[in-house]
């Protein structure tokens, strides 16, 4: 009995150390003075996907999910905030077309350029929409790719055969689907989504809001894999897909990433998008306005 605790005490600590060593690679950025102070009922969790085309093939089969848009520079095309409270775990979605001022330059423009100024900007942005920003998690696209892989893939239901031609996404039956990373990212990146109905290919009218929905769709599903993965190669292989595409805020200690792990097994997330309103700019731009009336008590939720 001694031997077989003692066993158990050495892989535990093996582990713990692992994980030390993993979490010890992962890179921070200097925003602490950007976030919000805690002491609520609460945490929140600024998750952003960047969408970073480095390190991707162009042989990939899915490339056209990174590089269709031929965009310069890098933006956020997934703003999340994640919200902890206890066991309860809500998940609201910000359009990346909702229009915004820039707390760095007071212009106003949809609310993913600002990473263009830095992560601390865009937490002051969020911050500005009335939401507290406690800790800031960012993974580029590529990371997510690999992530998923690692997981041996992501299983998406899909009420009808889906496509979208620019980003690759096939998927040509209905049902539940074994995505791997490259198809998932085809799928959580589509902004020309279709399905088939009727034997007619019929366009997502929903557009960003839409691509929101299946970012949610993609999120739950990733982390639900994460939580229940027993595997120690898998959990080695995500451990090192994480390592080298995730970047923290410099006040998140290896413990908060523990807790935060712990509080997310089952990970089951009441869903939400912030309230907003389409609107064309004076430039001719379709972009999202904040319903600040409708937002409120959301807001006030993630606030508490």
């Amino acid at each position: 009995m001694v031997a077989v605790v003692t066993v158990a005490v050495a892989v535990v600590a093996a582990l713990f150390v692992f994980g030390w060593w993993q979490f010890s690679r992962i890179r921070t950025v200097p925003v602490a003075a950007a976030l919000s102070p805690g002491g609520g009922k609460g945490t929140n969790y600024l998750i952003v996907g960047s969408d970073s085309r480095e390190g991707i093939s162009p042989d990939d089969p899915n490339a056209g999910a990174f590089m269709a848009e031929g965009l310069s520079g890098q933006r956020t095309d997934t703003i999340m905030v994640l919200r902890v409270q206890g066991s309860a775990t809500t998940l609201m979605s910000i359009p990346r077309d909702l229009w915004v001022v820039n707390p760095a330059t007071g212009e106003r423009g949809r609310i993913n350029s600002l990473y263009q100024s830095g992560p601390a900007v865009l937490i002051q942005g969020v911050r500005n929409l009335g939401i507290p920003v406690h800790h800031y998690l960012e993974i580029d696209f590529v990371s997510f790719s690999r992530l998923v892989d690692a997981l041996g893939g992501i299983t998406v239901e899909f009420p009808a055969p889906a496509r979208d031609t620019h980003s690759g996404l096939d998927v040509p039956e209905a049902g539940r689907r074994r995505l791997n990373g490259s198809q998932a990212l085809a799928y959580v990146r589509s902004r020309y989504y279709e399905e088939l109905v009727d034997g007619r290919w019929r366009i997502d009218p929903t557009a960003d809001l839409g691509r929101v929905e299946r970012q949610r769709v993609f999120l739950a599903a990733l982390v639900g894999e994460m939580s229940s993965t027993k595997n120690p190669v898998a959990m080695v292989r995500m451990g090192t897909a994480f390592g080298d595409g995730l970047t923290i805020d410099d006040t998140l200690t290896y413990l908060d990433a523990l807790r935060l792990a712990w509080e997310l097994r089952g990970f089951n997330p009441q869903s939400v998008t912030l309230p907003v309103t389409p609107r064309t700019t004076s430039g001719g731009a379709s972009v999202l306005e904040l319903d600040e009336r409708e937002a409120a008590p959301l807001v006030a939720q993630f606030a508490a």
